[in-house]
């Protein structure tokens, strides 16, 4: 799920001398409470109408979040350090998890539940923390339909 974070707001293009692949940089506006970690917090979006694909903000201690523009972005907008450009960005916000009640209602829908019933309760708490566990809700449905054809 896409959430809108800026819209055609006009930002700096900063230089910073001898940054590595921070040299260029936008600072976004009103992203300093967005949490997570280097490559958790994924944007995309366009920068003078050119489209940037999906790219990581970096966070910074207590600042607005950062992002990089590399070379090619630069080459097709035509701009460099201290130019203003207009950036639209959208937050992609991470997936929810399964819940452990709708884990339950996949087995149960998928004529499962009585098989999961069975197992001892170490075995059902070792299943669902491994389910559970997953980061990804793309990787908890890929365990929950390996359980799901394992006892089918």
């Amino acid at each position: 799920m896409k959430k809108l974070i800026i819209e055609n707001e006009s930002l700096e293009l900063r230089y910073i001398p001898g940054n590595g692949a921070w040299t260029y940089q936008l600072r976004i506006p009103n992203t300093k409470d967005i949490k997570g970690k280097w490559g958790d917090i994924k944007v995309s979006g366009t920068i003078d109408d050119y489209p940037i694909g999906i790219k990581n903000l970096g966070p910074d201690k207590d600042k607005d979040k950062k992002l990089a523009i590399n070379g090619e972005i630069r080459k097709h907008i035509g701009k460099t350090g201290g130019d203003q450009v207009r950036v639209t960005l959208y937050l992609h916000e991470k997936d929810k998890q399964l819940s452990k009640k709708q884990i339950l209602e996949t087995f149960k829908e998928s004529a499962v539940l009585s098989h999961f019933d069975q197992l001892s309760k170490a075995e059902q708490d070792s299943i669902l923390d491994k389910i559970l566990s997953e980061p990804k809700t793309e990787k908890q449905e890929q365990l929950l339909l390996e359980y799901i054809l394992m006892w089918s």
